[in-house]
């Protein structure tokens, strides 16, 4: 065991469980006052329940060694309920299995509340919680596998995902399984659940300080989202948060210039949007662009996701917090630009094409995200349109009107004086 490695996760463990309320506060902020709360507790109930499955076969199903040939989903049982793992003396690169586990299942959770930004205001509170159910088990797990289960990753004999393994695409810590993953299912739920009824006017939020603060400490997290990826206390995970750092800079100035170039003014909201764009295009090639490299992934992302979100004005679906223009545009971008700016002198030590390393890379890069949006997208779909065909997934039209806080929390986030 390295007592050094394992120190450094412990505190990358903690950073990432500061993206919970860090993506609570952020969601939260952004949406009406009468819905606040109900958006916040969407990331508490999804982490909850992820937790839960995560443990019992969520971490075999990513994990474990895949069931056929294929590399599409890891054994369900090998590791269930992770006893007998946890009590080996199993480590991965000198760490813990149990921190490994515990780090990864933070991933997935993460993963699964992004998602909820889409359905803000709108679904009921137990529709959302048997959709993130199913769509962690569902697609979750099966492309985490896919993206993050190297061979002999925890066992020397197991065999872990296609992405990973046959395709090598790079993916250093979740433009794909994190952030296309969430995205496309967002775009999918909105479909599903429709337009807002105050569709066409303008949102304001209802506390930018509050979004703010949520997207800070996302920032703080990300550092332990995509520098404990390295998996040590080493000079990787140091080369990794410098270019989280600067790429999450470039991005924030380039989504305020394009602002003030179409409406004249920048907004804090804007910031808050710039910076969560670079921590999102930067994940996948954290390990693979250089410092410079990193300020254009950074400055391309913020520059490109501004009008990303306005597609939906233009396409008509409800993504009423700008996960798809945010989070899957974003993660695209990244994934697409180790294509391009990946330099051998990163830990991922691949070229790409302006680096001399030709169109190869870019090619795997192109197939891993499509794989991604594709599956998760369909999956995503006929989860959303089973619940809504069957329980139902939105809430009432007066229920909507008079705030889902009230109605289905009875604890609002604010004592709303009556008119």
């Amino acid at each position: 065991m390295d007592t050094g490695t394992t120190a450094f996760m412990l505190c990358c463990i903690i950073g990432l469980t500061m993206m919970i309320p860090g993506l609570a506060l952020f969601y939260g902020g952004m949406v009406s006052v009468k819905s606040s709360t109900n958006m916040m507790m969407m990331t508490f109930g999804a982490v909850a329940i992820v937790g839960v499955l995560w443990v019992l076969f969520g971490f075999s199903m990513t994990f474990g060694t895949s069931i056929g040939d294929a590399g599409l989903v890891g054994s369900l049982t090998e590791f269930a309920g992770m006893k007998d793992l946890l009590q080996s003396q199993t480590t991965i690169n000198g760490l813990p299995v149990s921190l490994f586990a515990l780090f990864q299942a933070l991933f997935a959770a993460i993963t699964v509340a992004l998602i909820s930004g889409a359905a803000a205001d709108r679904m009921k509170f137990g529709a959302w919680m048997l959709f993130a159910t199913l769509w962690a088990v569902l697609v979750y797990f099966p492309v985490a596998h896919w993206v993050f289960a190297f061979d002999g990753v925890v066992t020397k004999d197991s065999v872990g995902g296609w992405i990973a393994n046959s395709l090598k695409a790079i993916d250093f810590a979740g433009g794909t399984a994190v952030h296309i993953n969430a995205g496309a299912a967002a775009l999918a739920v909105a479909i599903v659940l429709g337009k807002a009824a105050n569709w066409g006017q303008l949102r304001k939020p209802h506390n930018v300080p509050l979004t703010l603060l949520g997207a800070g400490l996302l920032w703080a997290g990300w550092y332990a989202f995509n520098g404990g990826s390295a998996l040590a206390a080493g000079n990787s995970a140091a080369i990794v948060m410098v270019t989280t750092f600067v790429a999450t800079c470039a991005a924030t100035l380039a989504w305020l210039a394009v602002e003030k170039f179409k409406d004249g003014h920048v907004t804090g909201v804007g910031a808050a949007a710039g910076a969560i764009t670079g921590l999102v295009a930067i994940t996948p090639a954290c390990g693979a662009v250089t410092p410079v490299g990193a300020i254009i992934l950074g400055l391309v992302a913020g520059a490109i996701c501004p009008f990303a979100v306005g597609l939906k004005e233009k396409f008509g679906y409800d993504d009423s917090l700008d996960v798809v223009g945010v989070h899957l545009v974003g993660g695209v971008i990244g994934t697409l630009m180790i294509g391009f700016l990946a330099s051998d002198s990163m830990p991922n030590a691949t070229n790409g094409l302006f680096y001399g390393g030709g169109l190869g890379q870019l090619a795997k890069q192109a197939i891993a995200a499509a794989a991604v949006m594709a599956y998760s997208f369909v999956i995503a779909y006929v989860i959303a349109f089973a619940i809504k065909k069957t329980i139902g997934i939105r809430i009432s039209p007066e229920e909507e009107e008079k705030g889902i806080d009230t109605h289905v929390h009875r604890d609002a986030a604010y004592e709303l004086a009556s008119a």
